[in-house]
């Protein structure tokens, strides 16, 4: 993928991934799914969506998805968002409903969560595509190596970012952060999955983004503006 447009904020020093054999094979895969007809979300000019729109020298909190929404029209680059015209899937829902309860924000109409994206929010997914219709399909093809050298990345940041972990997934994923309850400069903060099969597990009450916010002013930061537009 050493063709690859993306944000030079990101594409300078994640040249060495795109230039490597495992990127690659993964490149030869996805040309293969789709000349075979499937079909692949998101749109290939967003597969990097997340990393354009917040910058590296922006971040200030990570949020991890695992892989993207496999409907028609959902995915667009942003783990957890939807396109504005797509009705909120189950776990966003639950996300709005912890943030109501947390900041008395009211749950918006809509799912597209650029907002965030645009205040230094990383909504990132461990794996950026996947088939239509089939959950977790690309796995194991090599983004989660390209993943872990952006969170390898944000974690050398001398600057604080709070990293937002909801379920297991997430919390194995960036099991390497270094963080304050480890002598470390960054907080990490876990919950359960805002999935309706986990939510009431340790999601709901988590209050991760009164939390988020009170460390980034603690560390002379502004606040995540997390209210989103009515209408977008």
């Amino acid at each position: 993928m050493n063709d690859v447009k993306l944000h030079p904020s990101w594409l300078e020093p994640l040249r060495g991934e795109f230039d490597s054999p495992y990127m690659a094979a993964l490149k030869s895969y996805l040309v293969a799914e789709k000349t075979a007809g499937r079909r692949i979300f998101p749109k290939g000019n967003e597969w990097f969506r997340a990393l354009d729109l917040t910058p590296l020298e922006n971040v200030r909190v990570v949020i991890l998805g695992q892989d993207p929404y496999h409907g028609e029209g959902q995915a667009h680059g942003l783990c957890f968002s939807v396109r504005p015209e797509v009705r909120p899937p189950p776990s966003l829902v639950n996300i709005y409903k912890e943030m109501a309860s947390d900041l008395g924000i009211p749950p918006a109409r809509h799912g597209f969560l650029e907002h965030w994206a645009e205040q230094g929010v990383l909504l990132l997914n461990a794996v950026l595509t996947v088939q239509m219709g089939m959950a977790a399909s690309h796995r194991d093809r090599g983004w989660e190596r390209f993943t872990d050298a952006v969170i390898r990345l944000i974690n050398a940041k001398p600057e604080p970012v709070v990293f937002m972990l909801w379920g297991s997934y997430a919390q194995k994923k960036a099991a390497f952060v270094d963080s304050i309850d480890r002598g470390g400069r960054h907080l990490v903060l876990k919950a359960a999955h805002p999935s309706p099969l986990s939510a009431h597990s340790g999601f709901f009450g988590c209050k991760h983004f009164s939390k988020a916010n009170a460390f980034l002013q603690s560390h002379g930061q502004k606040p995540i503006d997390w209210a989103l537009p009515a209408s977008v």
